[in-house]
This record gives C-alpha cells, structure tokens and sequence, in this order.
C-alpha cells in the first residue's frame, strides 16, 4: 500500500562540525502524496459562529453576507453546514444539514441583521451543539469564528469551549475583524482547538479568507498528526517551531529521557513543517543518526487510523571546521522564524512596561525583515519601536498587522 503521507528532514548545516558541542537546525516537512480533488475529498461539517453586534452594520455585515453567501455556493450536497449568530442574545439561524438545498440557505443568509452586543460563548456553545449532530470519523470538522469587538466576562468560558470543540476533532479558525477585538482570546481558541487565527483589516477581505478556509477543510485528507522524535543521547532539543502553514511555537512535551513529541493536527493539501532547534554534542567525525522522526495520523478518506510512518535523521561530523555546507533555504527559514520571536517577545515587554526590552527587539526584528525583503513590515517596527520610545503606545491596528504578518512569513518559504 502507499503512504497517503511523505516525511522528509534536512540540516541547516552538514557536515557538522566535530570539535565541539553546537546548535544545528533541522526542518522535518511532511505533505499528502497526492492532492485530492475537491470532488473526492472526505465531506465536511462546516460550522459558521458569526458576530452580529451592532459594531458590525454597514459594510461590516454587508460583506460578511456576500462571503457567507459564497461560501455556502461552494459546498457539495454530501457536506454540513450550520450557521450561529451571536449578539448578547443567540440565534441558530441554520441547523445543521447537508448543503443539498441551496436556494433555501442563501435565502436564509439574507435574514441576518446587526443588533445587540457581544457574548461570544453563546455562539461558541450553540456551534458545539450543531456540530456533534454530525461529526464522526469519516468527516472533516471547521468551525469558523468571525467577530469584531470583545466579549466581556465569559473569555474562560469561551477557552472551555474551544477545548471540547477540538476534543471533537474540530479545528477552530478564528477571525478578527477590523481592530478592537481580543487578539489574544482568539489565538488561545485556534491553539486550543488545533487551529488557526487572523486579522481581517478590512471588510472587503472577508470573502477571501472565508473561501481560504473552505478551501483547505474541502482539500484537507490528514488528520489528528502528530510527531514524535527519538533522539541520540546527548541530543538536546531547545525549540520546536511551526514553520507552515504559519509559524508557531509548538513547544514539546518529553514523553521520556530522549522522545519529545509534537502536535500537527490537519496537514493541509501543500503540507506541514516544524523546524527543530537542537543542541548537538562534540563527536568524532562520521555519520550518525542523530534522531529518527515517527508521524502519527488519521486517513479518514482512505479509511486510515493510527498510521505511523518513520524515517531515520542522520548527519555527518568532521574534522575540518570549514566543511560544513550551509542549506540557504533552511537558514532563512530560520530567520523567519527568529524574527517572528523578536515581535511577539517585543509586544510582551510593551505590554509589561518594558519600553527599552520592546523598543530593542522591535528595531533588531527590523533588521531581520530587511534583510528578508519585508521593507513594509520592517518599517512597521520601526515605526512602532519610535512610538514607544517618544512615550506613545503602539496602536491597535498596527500591533494586530505586526503580530498576523510576521506568522506569515513562512507562506513564502519557496523563496
């Protein structure tokens, strides 16, 4: 039988060098063999909890209709769909059914209406309702979150959800739009579901990334991956990135003396990477095999549970200092990854106070885009780095761009 799934790994640097202990990056990438048609692909219960506040009149909601709209018109009859408005009161404007009436969804999309505040728990447990009529194993679960403000009081309510919702195998993509919601309540519903969150900045953006989100539940055949490393002793893992779809700090949990152990969750149709940040120790020169990777995942599609697939991670030491050969592509993907970790400790210090610490990491993650051709970005951080230092604040807009843009980097990683 073939592999559904390809695993791959490669060095920042090879040959090592063998004189002395040092740090060597190594990208484990992984990707369906085959992308599946649209067609033939497991179908989905899609989920839409929707904010209908009335900070979202105008063309807020006006263009959230037209991508709810679209997106219903991309579904397939054997696919789910639900649809949940929340305000400070509830509204299940679609129980969850197949996809196989449209006329009578689209009619029904043009019902919604702003009104009310915010109360996002609501949506969230009414979306965890619909979707348990009908998840199951054969099916690719996405709830898509879209809200414009704060929900007030009920944010660890909100976490407890997100957490059942991805015990049910259901990856959350969380959106905010525009600029006075909680960007950090958002980031912990993704993670806490396996899933991911974004800035809209402007409403005429929501179809995009509405049909983004279709597109990958629609092309996703793996599930539930997750990747173990059995390392050689004396290896010591430091870091464990995400690098795509969008950069992360996964951490890593130590499941004994030398395996550590990461979560994937779904690898989309053009893949999954991490980049692994380790510590070698001194060797004498040969080849070695420094760790070996195992992938653990689901196949729902072609009827696979549990799958593991393995491959050994060797590398060469010599004597010679000079030999190593550096991989360009690894390394700037591990600049990528450094200025990514630059931001987000920077907006922490602003948070805390720490205008020198902010200030600092701004201005050297700066540097790091420059170098990496982001000009905009980079000019960004140094705008906000003078901000800060003349006794202002970052502002909203400009924090949210920063922290969305630098995740992103790596959806370039071809470069």
């Amino acid at each position: 039988m073939t592999e559904p799934v390809l695993l791959s790994a490669t060095w920042s640097r090879e040959p090592a060098g063998a004189a002395s202990a040092q740090v060597n990056y190594v990208l484990i990438e992984t990707k369906p063999a085959t992308v599946t048609a649209t067609v033939d692909a497991p179908p989905i219960n899609f989920c839409l909890v929707l904010d209908r506040s009335g900070s979202m009149a105008g063309p807020k909601i006006q263009n959230l209709k037209q991508a709810v709209s679209e997106l219903i018109g991309g579904l397939r009859p054997q696919d789910v769909v639900s649809i949940v408005l929340f305000d400070d009161t509830l509204q299940v404007l679609v129980p969850a059914r197949q996809a196989d009436d449209l006329p009578a969804l689209q009619n029904a999309v043009e019902r919604i209406a702003e009104q009310g505040g915010t109360a996002m728990s609501l949506g969230l447990e009414a979306g965890l309702a619909e979707l348990q009529k009908f998840q199951s194993a054969g099916m690719v679960g996405r709830l898509l979150l879209l809200t414009d403000g704060q929900t007030w009081g009920d944010e660890e309510k909100c976490r407890d959800l997100a957490a059942k919702i991805g015990a049910l195998g259901v990856p959350i993509t969380a959106l905010g739009l525009g600029d006075e919601w909680n960007e950090t309540l958002l980031d912990d519903l993704a993670a806490a579901s396996g899933g991911q969150s974004d800035y809209i900045a402007d409403p005429d953006q929501i179809t995009t990334y509405f049909q983004q989100t279709l597109q990958t539940a629609q092309t996703t055949t793996i599930q539930n991956a997750r990747i173990m490393l059995r390392l050689l002793p004396g290896v010591t893992p430091r870091a464990v990135y995400r690098v795509t779809p969008a950069i992360a700090n996964l951490g890593y949990k130590p499941i004994g003396e030398r395996e550590v152990t990461v979560s994937l969750g779904e690898i989309p149709a053009d893949g999954a990477s991490i980049l692994v940040d380790l510590m070698l120790p001194e060797r004498e020169p040969g080849t070695y095999r420094i760790a070996q990777a195992e992938l653990q995942y689901d196949a729902p599609g072609q009827a696979v549970t549990g799958a593991k697939l393995k491959i050994d991670i060797p590398l060469s030491f010599s004597a010679d200092p000079k030999a190593g050969v550096i991989n360009p592509p690894i390394m700037n993907t591990v600049e990528k990854v450094t200025a990514f970790k630059l931001q987000t400790r920077a907006l922490s210090e602003a948070e805390a106070g720490n205008v020198s610490g902010a200030t600092q990491k701004l201005r050297a993650a700066a540097t790091r885009l420059l170098d990496l051709g982001e000009a905009d970005l980079a000019q960004k951080m140094e705008q906000s780095a003078d901000q800060l230092e003349a006794g202002g604040q970052i502002n909203a807009a400009d924090q949210k761009a920063m922290r969305y843009a630098t995740r992103k980097l790596t959806q370039k990683l071809e470069e």
